[in-house]
């Protein structure tokens, strides 16, 4: 008797390469976004997509406070159309950032979803930056 797991059968190497290849495009994590603000010189901009109450109690370093409501054509004039956003919320349980990414999407912005969120920047034991709203 097949067990849960492999009652489906996997995909075809060649569809699962596509598939999970094609992740890279839509989302990143936090274990390289740390690493891109971290040189000072990061090449998208990060939007913390959540309400400015958990804003200001603790967002990753460097992010804009953005709602996703809020996220309509002339806030983004300051960048360039080709900027690269990656959004994030609160985590796995909160798609915040799929409504932001889909915002963006809608805009003709390049957009990621930084995987993970809040939840997954706590979970590799980066810090978080504390304060007013910075957007």
């Amino acid at each position: 008797m097949p067990s849960a797991v492999t009652a489906v059968p996997a995909a075809p190497a060649a569809e699962a390469e596509a598939h999970f290849a094609a992740e890279f495009r839509f989302e990143t994590d936090c274990w390289d976004v740390h690493d891109a603000l971290a040189s000072g010189a990061p090449d998208f901009v990060l939007l913390d997509v959540r309400s400015p109450a958990l804003y200001a109690r603790g967002h990753v370093p460097g992010a804009l406070h953005f709602p996703h409501g809020k996220l309509v054509e002339s806030k983004l004039a300051e960048w360039p159309l080709d900027t690269l956003f990656v959004t994030y919320c609160a985590g796995p349980h909160c798609n915040g950032a799929a409504r932001g990414a889909l915002r963006l999407a809608k805009l003709g912005r390049p957009v990621k979803i930084m995987a993970g969120g809040i939840t997954g920047w706590l979970d590799e034991g980066f810090a978080l930056a504390q304060g007013p709203l910075s957007a």
